[in-house]
């Protein structure tokens, strides 16, 4: 729709976005553009431990401090970037900011959260103004991906992804990084933490069963534990194939038997995206 708002009848369009093409095709789409804010800043801190950095996050959400953007990355994600696009950080869990506003407004953003970063042992913070300066900054975050790949050239990433109440953010993230410290598949980790949303990418070799099946159980045990937080088992990702056996755990049969007859109401042959979401 064009429009700003409508409540006349189903939301169609989130319904069809959401559906990763199953219950139809998508030709032309109207996108909304936004003015840039007047003055933008973006930082850096770093942190001695995951609950330290996600704490600082939580607290900051917390306390109502407008966030144009919060990202996680873990101490192996650093290295990997910093590695993969010669950078020079601190190997440790770190925070990427940015704050949207005002002068005045951002200014007073930026020190709130910096004070809350040091109450949790935040130090070596970084900011920047300056477009080349902020975009120089986040380039550890834009090349994240593909540093991840570079761990074991030759490789796979399988990208996975959970959504929790952003108050176990803390308790899924230590949970999720004990268990991935545990395996001999590297998986770092990075998040669009501001909204309880984590990735980590499992890099592995599709040619070895063993592998397959630790990157299998690594997934698997990662969506239980979102699922068992009252989260989901994919925030961004989507169902897909590889996450149907979740479905029913997280909206139950009622919920899947509806998705079922409204796929059945608008694509009665099966013929879009046959095989994704459910399982059978």
């Amino acid at each position: 729709f064009i429009f700003r708002k409508t409540a006349a009848g189903y939301n169609m369009t989130n319904l069809f976005v959401g559906s990763e093409g199953t219950l139809g095709i998508i030709t032309k789409a109207t996108i909304k553009l936004y003015g840039q804010p007047e003055s933008t800043i973006s930082a850096v801190c770093h942190f001695p431990s995951v609950k330290a950095a996600v704490d600082t996050t939580v607290q900051t959400l917390q306390c109502g401090i407008p966030m144009a953007r919060i990202e996680f990355l873990d101490e192996v994600q650093m290295m990997a970037c910093n590695k993969f696009s010669h950078l020079d950080y601190q190997e440790s869990p770190t925070l990427f900011l940015e704050f949207h506003g005002s002068e005045s407004g951002v200014e007073e953003q930026a020190k709130d959260v910096a004070e809350i970063a040091e109450y949790n042992e935040g130090s070596g913070f970084q900011w920047a103004k300056e477009p080349e300066v902020r975009n120089k900054l986040w380039k550890a975050r834009h090349d994240a991906y593909y540093a991840c790949i570079a761990l074991r050239p030759g490789c796979k990433g399988k990208m996975t992804d959970v959504c929790v109440p952003i108050s176990l953010l803390p308790q899924v993230l230590t949970e999720t990084k004990e268990d991935l410290d545990r395996s001999f598949i590297p998986g770092p980790i990075v998040g669009h933490v501001g909204d309880g949303n984590f990735h980590t990418v499992l890099v592995f070799d599709p040619d070895n069963p063993k592998e397959v099946e630790e990157v299998k159980g690594l997934t698997d045990r990662m969506a239980m534990r979102a699922l068992e937080m009252h989260g989901t088992c994919t925030g961004e990702h989507g169902i897909g194939l590889g996450k149907r056996h979740f479905l029913e755990k997280e909206i139950g049969a009622v919920g899947v038997q509806v998705m079922k007859e409204l796929k059945a109401a608008l694509d009665p042959k099966g013929i879009m995206n046959p095989g994704k979401i459910f399982m059978d």
